[in-house]
C-alpha cells in the first residue's frame, strides 16, 4: 500500500457539524473509519453514534476487511459526547445509543460483539467516550501532545462505556481512580505508563504507524487472529475457560488451510500468503 494521506476517506463536502460524520472505506483489506465533526473537536451527537455501530457492523460483515483503523483527520480524536443534543436522551434514560441491539456494539459491551482487530490512532482531545472507545479496541497508539481525560463525574454521571472496567484493568486500582474520581487530565507518556496506549508516536506519523500494524495484521492467517481475540476475551474473564478450549481451538485451526500455507511457509523460508 502506497502512504496515504488521512484525507484518504474524507468526501469532498463538509460534515454538517450540527450532525457530524462517520465515513469509512475499505482498502486493501484495511478498513478505514473516520470521525469527521472537528469543528466540535469530534464530539459524539446521536447520529453519530449510531452511524458508528452502523460502521462496525459493515466492518465485521465485509469479507475482505481484515483489521480497521478508528481515527480522524481533525486535530482532536473525541472530546466526549455532546452533551447539549446528548442530554434529552440521558434524561429520558434512554441508552439506545450504546445499546442499539441491531448493530455491533463499538464498546464491545453488549452482543453483537466485533470479531475482527480494531487499531484505534489517537490524538489532540482524547476525554470520556473517546477514552472509553479507544480502550475498547485492541491497539492504541496515541500522537506525543495527546490529551485525555475522564469527565463524567465533573458532569454528575457514570461512564458506562467500559471505562469502570478496562481502566481499572490496565491501569490498576489507584491508578484508574485517580483519573475517574478527579477528572484530572492527563497526557500520553502517562497513558502509556498505565497500559492504556501502546506506542507514543511523533505527530505525523500516527496514521503510517496505525498502517505498518494494520498491515501486519492483515499479512497474518485472519482464522488464527480471530481465534485469539476470542480465546483472549475468554480470559479475561476465566482463566479455566480459555485453557479448556486451547485443543479443540488449535485442533480445528490445524485443520484449516491457513494452517497448511503457515507450514509450508515456514518449510519454504518465506513469508506466508494467507487467502483472504
Amino acid at each position: 500500500m502506497k502512504e496515504i494521506s488521512e484525507n484518504i476517506i474524507k468526501p469532498l463536502s463538509d460534515a454538517d457539524h450540527k450532525y457530524g460524520r462517520i465515513n469509512r472505506k475499505l482498502i486493501q483489506n484495511i478498513f478505514f473509519i473516520d470521525i469527521d465533526r472537528p469543528k466540535k473537536m469530534n464530539g459524539f451527537t446521536p447520529f453519530m453514534f449510531n452511524e458508528m455501530a452502523k460502521t462496525f457492523t459493515e466492518f465485521e460483515n465485509e469479507n475482505n476487511a481484515l483489521c480497521a483503523i478508528v481515527f480522524t483527520s481533525g486535530e482532536h480524536f473525541c472530546a466526549g459526547m455532546d452533551l447539549n443534543q446528548m442530554a434529552p436522551m440521558l434524561i429520558n434514560g434512554d441508552h439506545s445509543y450504546i445499546k442499539n441491539k441491531n448493530y455491533i456494539d463499538p464498546l464491545g459491551l453488549n452482543k453483537p460483539i466485533r470479531s475482527k482487530p480494531v487499531i484505534a490512532a489517537v490524538k489532540g482531545y482524547t476525554f470520556t467516550y473517546g477514552l472509553e472507545l479507544m480502550l475498547a479496541c485492541d491497539i492504541v497508539l496515541a500522537e506525543d501532545n495527546t490529551k485525555f481525560a475522564m469527565l463524567e463525574v465533573k458532569r454528575g454521571l457514570l461512564m458506562t462505556g467500559g471505562a469502570t472496567l478496562r481502566f481499572v484493568q490496565r491501569a490498576g486500582w489507584g491508578n484508574a481512580m485517580k483519573y475517574l474520581l478527579t477528572g484530572l487530565e492527563f497526557n500520553s507518556k502517562e497513558a502509556y505508563r498505565m497500559h492504556l496506549v501502546q506506542e507514543i508516536v511523533n505527530k505525523n506519523k500516527l496514521f503510517i504507524r496505525a498502517i505498518e500494524l494494520a498491515k501486519l495484521i492483515c499479512n497474518a492467517s485472519p482464522l488464527a487472529v480471530k481465534e485469539v481475540i476470542k480465546n483472549s476475551r475468554l480470559a479475561q474473564d476465566s482463566h479455566k475457560k480459555a485453557i479448556s478450549e486451547f485443543n479443540s481451538i488449535q485442533n480445528k485451526l490445524i485443520k484449516s488451510r491457513d494452517f497448511k500455507e503457515g507450514l509450508k511457509s515456514f518449510i519454504e523460508k518465506r513469508e506466508p500468503n494467507f487467502k483472504k
